[in-house]
């Protein structure tokens, strides 16, 4: 099976409108630049987005907000885009605000085949209204069924032509777990080495979880909030 292809173009080519999507990222660190480029340029629209974020007014998720390209937003933040708060608050745009780990751990399950977890976050809160709760040994837990979607576009330090990933630093945050749990996967790397040359000690996401892969180009890496101390 060749994964390779050759570019973001091409690897969301299938992409359609009202499909779910995820993707990897925690703020504008390690978000897939070139693929979320593509689906703007490709204007497909409805789309429910599985993401910890939405980006910012002018770069990531927040382009496709632009565009109204989301229908709805699963996320467990959405504090640095106004665009999102206009569409939430307007009603234009549907949002499932999740917990930080609960969201993460929903990923993880579907990654490993499980239908749902139970965990403490939420319970007695809004975020569990109209869901089950059970009592484990005393204490109450909210179940939380698994995410999953059509499409993961998840955003890599180095791959090969397997979908072998590697991430850098903190850009791993989401994408590992997304990577695992659609049906198809979108691996963006910004260097596509050649088989052999990743260390196996050092993957992070086995090729088995991913469908397609190219090398990006021209990578922003911007940064949310830059906080300096004061030169002396």
């Amino acid at each position: 099976m060749n994964k390779i292809c050759s570019n973001a173009t091409e690897a969301i080519r299938d992409i359609e409108d009202g499909q779910t999507l995820m993707l990897g990222g925690f703020g504008l660190c390690g978000i897939p630049e070139n693929c979320i480029a593509a689906l703007v340029k490709k204007g497909i629209k409805n789309l429910t987005c599985i993401s910890n974020n939405a980006g910012v007014d002018d770069f990531g998720i927040g382009l496709m907000l632009q565009q109204k390209q989301v229908k709805k937003m699963i996320a467990s933040y959405v504090g640095e885009n106004a665009e999102f708060e206009r569409q939430l608050l307007s009603g234009e745009l549907e949002v499932e605000l999740i917990p930080q780990g609960t969201l993460a751990t929903r990923c993880m399950a579907a990654g490993y085949g499980m239908p749902a977890i139970f965990t403490p976050a939420g319970v007695g809160t809004e975020v569990a209204t109209g869901k089950e709760t059970r009592n484990f040994n005393g204490k109450e837990y909210l179940m939380e069924l698994a995410l999953t979607a059509d499409f993961a576009i998840v955003k890599a330090w180095k791959g090969d032509s397997q979908g072998n990933l590697i991430y850098k630093d903190t850009a791993r945050n989401f994408n590992p777990l997304m990577a695992m749990a659609a049906k198809i996967t979108i691996a963006e790397v910004e260097e596509l080495v050649a088989d052999g040359e990743l260390d196996p000690n050092f993957i992070h996401t086995p090729g088995v979880y991913v469908h397609r892969i190219f090398e990006g180009i021209n990578y922003e890496k911007r940064i949310e909030q830059r906080t300096v101390r004061k030169a002396p």
